[in-house]
């Protein structure tokens, strides 16, 4: 129990029971003496019965799981009778018993606190979330991602990677040094401690509160009437149709409907089955140990697969999983419907599912609109394709060298050197277009014809086809940039070792500084010839490398393009997004405490009301009247943010930029050291954020569904009186639409 020494009597009211007006029970939890939180008002009962009720357990009966559950939760052993609303004033004022009023059109409650009681009154208002809804309070704000266990990395890190981890550990050192410099440590306050308490008070208020209401009329004497003639006619009646209907139910349920469930069971394991099969194969190590990936990344073990080279095979892992993931997923899903709803533990799971639900029928519908377009223009298509890869990939490429071996804006290169480099060049594009090219570009039509029918698997699959079509097509120029990039480094590592050599100095690769160093005339001579030499053919190598540099660099963009939408189809949060402009409240990111305005209000005295028609018009003297000031705070959630809901992208979007616009990468780029590309495992990073590192096994979704089933049966087959109530209720509804 919350110790409240501070003289603050402080009660929680919903908003919901400012809208009535009739006297009645306040029942809710009593976190201390002066500290009330309020779950509903019981109208038209007695103190004394409520509070033997609250003892005896009647207002908890047909409670549809155990209330133990809601108690332990709540951290409370049994509920109080907290006050009363709109009753008259006591004689006598107990602190531990409050007297609330409510005013016909006004939104806040009142509370009678005399001044005598040296009270200070917070009155703190919420509304209560829906937890049918799976609306609830949480300070902490919801993932998105599944939590995964950390995990040992697959693939190997590159030099821009292995940097970056170094910058990590030296700024964790830093870190943990400043902590032991601390020396004030901030302890959680009493009352910092007590809001996780209340929090969860808040979020089962609706569902106590409803069983609360419906077991009221236990509370008291009661009297059963007798049915007339008329009512019992219409009961007969209504009796026959509900066993009618019970029993074309229980027909149903006995018979068909384990038959349709194990069939369909029978048909998730044959897909699972086959999935595996096809998984097992894109995961199976090739044999090219000595093979450099250009776009992804080798692992840690020295093995490579087909969905670590080829985008088409990653989509289909990536699908594969998910459909794999969905039985267990939605078994999990089905376990929220076994307790209270006032326990958010699956929200996140259920928005998860609902959105690779989403994402997975919108990539679909994409995807044949996509099909019907190419097949309506897969001529035209393939010719368009013709034209781009002839118009950028061969001859403008040959026109690009061409006129780099001339005099390229005006500048003199060294006509030898760039006559050689440029025919090695167009030697390597001759032999490309007379060999590669002409396999491909006789079969666009048929290229184009897969990539319609891959259309209706999902947008996503010809998007990973045509980054891998890409991939293809732009080797040579990636062979350009690696070949020039090369001979540009090599070039600039002589010269500036020459240059050292000019000044009488030398690189000391040991200690890792430039040392003073006496060379010998001969040596000079030549080190200044050679520099020379090569300093005045730097220009027309660097020119080259820059051609060739930024082709590659615009082919890294189309292809980060791509990958961007494979992610937007995979991974964009359009279920949370809806939520978050549908009800927010099932996107809680904290919680938020305004302070409105004070209000002091008169409420009259004990005597006034009920002797104010006994002393007439004529009476001069004036009832006593009490003041009192009450501060009022309006507790809400805060729902999550649109940055909050795009974490992800924004982490990617990080990490895209330390790769490729950070100072140590520009550097390489300018020295023409080779930039390792951002793999495809970091881009897909973010679309198995919502799968487990590793699948569920076929027995354990055997296992899944058939607890689902058990938990299926046991509700229909158990719970007949349940069932039959259902359908009394249904044929109620049918005879009176039917009257």
């Amino acid at each position: 129990m919350v110790e409240n020494s501070d003289g603050m009597l402080r009660v929680f009211w919903p908003n919901n029971l400012t809208r009535t007006t009739t006297p009645g029970i306040i029942v809710g939890w009593r976190n201390s003496e002066l500290d009330f939180f309020v779950i509903t008002v019981l109208e038209d009962v007695e103190i004394r019965n409520v509070e033997t009720a609250l003892r005896m357990g009647t207002l908890f009966r047909d409670s549809p799981y155990p209330v133990a559950r809601i108690f332990q939760l709540c951290e409370r052993s049994q509920m109080h009778v907290l006050g009363t609303l709109n009753h008259p004033l006591p004689d006598k004022y107990e602190p531990t018993r409050i007297c609330m009023f409510t005013i016909v059109g006004a939104k806040r409650p009142y509370i009678y606190c005399p001044p005598d009681a040296e009270l200070s009154v917070q009155i703190v208002l919420f509304e209560p979330p829906n937890p049918t809804q799976m609306q609830y309070f949480s300070l902490e704000p919801i993932s998105l991602a599944l939590g995964r266990v950390a995990q040992a990395p697959l693939y190997a890190a590159d030099d821009v990677e292995l940097q970056e981890k170094k910058e990590r550990e030296r700024v964790g050192q830093l870190v943990a040094k400043l902590r032991f410099h601390t020396v004030v440590r901030q302890v959680p306050t009493r009352k910092e401690v007590a809001l996780m308490p209340i929090l969860r008070q808040i979020n089962c208020a609706q569902e106590v509160a409803e069983l609360l209401q419906k077991n009221t009329p236990l509370v008291g004497p009661r009297r059963k009437r007798s049915f007339s003639v008329s009512e019992r006619v219409v009961e007969s009646a209504q009796s026959l149709y509900a066993f009618a209907a019970w029993s074309m139910w229980t027909l149903f349920m006995a018979y068909v409907f384990p038959m349709s469930l194990y069939m369909f069971k029978v048909g998730i394991i044959g897909h699972r089955f086959l999935a595996e099969g096809i998984l097992q194969i894109l995961e199976w190590p090739l044999p090219l140990e000595r093979f450099q990936l250009t776009e992804g990344r080798r692992r840690l073990d020295g093995t490579l697969a087909l969905k670590d080279i080829l985008a088409c095979c990653q989509q289909v892992h990536l699908r594969l999983q998910q459909f794999s993931y969905f039985p267990t997923q939605y078994s999990l899903l089905r376990q929220r419907h076994a307790t209270w709803s006032s326990f958010p533990t699956t929200n996140s799971d259920y928005i998860r599912f609902y959105n690779s639900l989403w994402l997975v029928a919108n990539d679909v519908i994409i995807g044949i609109a996509l099909a019907s377009f190419l097949g309506d223009n897969a001529a035209a298509t393939a010719q368009f394709l013709e034209s781009v890869l002839n118009d950028y990939t061969i001859e403008g490429l040959r026109r690009m060298i061409r006129w780099l071996m001339s005099y390229p804006g005006g500048l003199k290169l060294n006509t030898e050197l760039a006559a050689f480099l440029g025919d090695l060049f167009l030697w390597v594009i001759e032999y490309w277009s007379s060999t590669t090219v002409l396999l491909i570009l006789p079969r666009l039509p048929t290229i184009v014809y897969i990539i319609g029918v891959s259309s209706f698997a999902g947008a996503s699959m010809p998007i990973a086809i045509c980054s891998d079509l890409l991939s293809l097509t732009t080797l040579h120029i990636y062979s350009f940039y690696v070949a020039s990039a090369r001979i540009f480094n090599w070039q600039l590592t002589i010269i500036t070792s020459l240059f050292h050599l000019f000044r009488g100095k030398k690189r000391n690769v040991l200690r890792n500084r430039i040392d003073n160093c006496d060379y010998d005339l001969d040596q000079l001579l030549l080190g200044t010839i050679l520099f020379t030499l090569l300093f005045f053919l730097l220009p027309t190598v660097v020119v080259f490398y820059l051609t060739f540099a930024l082709a590659r660099m615009t082919i890294i963009s189309l292809k980060a393009t791509l990958d961007t939408c494979l992610a937007c189809l995979n991974h964009f949060p359009l279920f949370a997004l809806m939520l978050r402009i549908k009800d927010s409240r099932r996107l809680p990111g904290g919680v938020h405490f305004q302070l409105l305005d004070t209000e002091q209000f008169r409420l009259p005295s004990q005597a006034e009301a009920p002797h104010s028609e006994e002393k007439g018009e004529d009476s001069e003297e004036e009832p006593e009247a009490f003041t009192t000031s009450v501060a009022y705070i309006s507790l809400s959630s805060t729902p999550l943010s649109l940055r909050q809901i795009f974490e992800q992208y924004f982490e990617l979007g990080a990490r895209i930029r330390r790769h490729y616009l950070s100072p140590k990468v520009i550097f390489r780029l300018l020295t023409g050291r080779f930039v390792p590309p951002l793999g495809r495992s970091e881009m897909y990073g973010l679309q198995y954020s919502v799968l487990p590192r590793e699948r569920a096994t076929i027995s354990e979704v055997w296992k899944s569904l058939g607890e689902m089933q058990t938990a299926q049966a046991s509700s229909p087959v158990g719970g007949l009186q349940s069932r039959q109530a259902s359908s009394e209720s249904l044929g109620r509804a049918f005879s009176k639409q039917w009257k």
